[in-house]
């Protein structure tokens, strides 16, 4: 009897492979041969469930957002449960914005996958819709962090929404850049090295440096 193959399964072995070619040798080896061989099928095979490369690179780009966004969405909804200005709750606003970062293996390779596909997505149109629902995501998660994170009582002058988008940005600008940092010089930019900044940066936003 033949066996019978979950598709699903199938397409998430791919992705995989994708992910692992990107993450060790880059972007561009990521063609349809490579990532049979990488996945150990035939080519044919892929084709079964990727009818081209752009389709396979777009659908795994989707992927990587969608596992950075759910850890997101899962610290953010853990955040929320947490009261304010507590020891829990600055610990709670590093694990979520330790989402971003390359902190462990699993992270370090969606943030590789996550940072090549949003560069290509420049030069590459058939990435473009998934590198903007990405950065919109994000900036979501960020903003309303910033709100979170106001100082109690701080008043919301003409210029207050301004003043919010641009420490939105602030930050955003520092996850971008330590996870280019960890990624390019792991030996230095460590964990804690990023838990450091990341609770220096919160400090100006008015949250207390988490102690270690």
């Amino acid at each position: 009897m033949p066996k019978i193959v979950d598709a699903a399964a199938r397409r998430q072995e791919v992705v995989e492979a994708v992910f692992r070619i990107i993450a060790t040798d880059g972007l561009e080896r990521a063609s349809l041969r490579e990532v049979a061989d990488e996945a150990g099928l035939a080519v044919g095979s892929v084709r079964h469930y990727f009818s081209s490369s752009d389709e396979l690179l777009a659908h795994s780009f989707g992927v990587a957002v969608d596992r950075i966004t759910g850890r997101l969405d899962e610290a953010r909804e853990n955040l929320t449960r947490l009261v304010p200005g507590t020891a829990e709750h600055r610990e709670g606003v590093l694990t979520l914005l330790g989402q971003f970062l390359p902190l462990d293996e699993e992270r370090a390779v969606d943030a590789c996958v996550w940072m090549a596909f949003k560069n290509a997505a420049r030069i590459k149109p058939f990435l473009a819709a998934e590198a903007d629902r990405s950065h919109r995501a994000v900036a979501a998660v960020v903003g309303w962090l910033v709100m979170e994170l106001r100082a109690p009582g701080e008043a919301m002058d003409g210029d207050g929404h301004l003043g919010l988008v641009t420490e939105a940005e602030r930050l955003l600008a520092t996850l971008d850049g330590l996870t280019m940092h960890a990624l390019l010089q792991p030996e230095w930019m460590t964990a804690e090295m990023c838990r450091d900044v990341l609770s220096s940066h919160l400090h100006s936003l008015g949250q207390s440096e988490t102690t270690h």
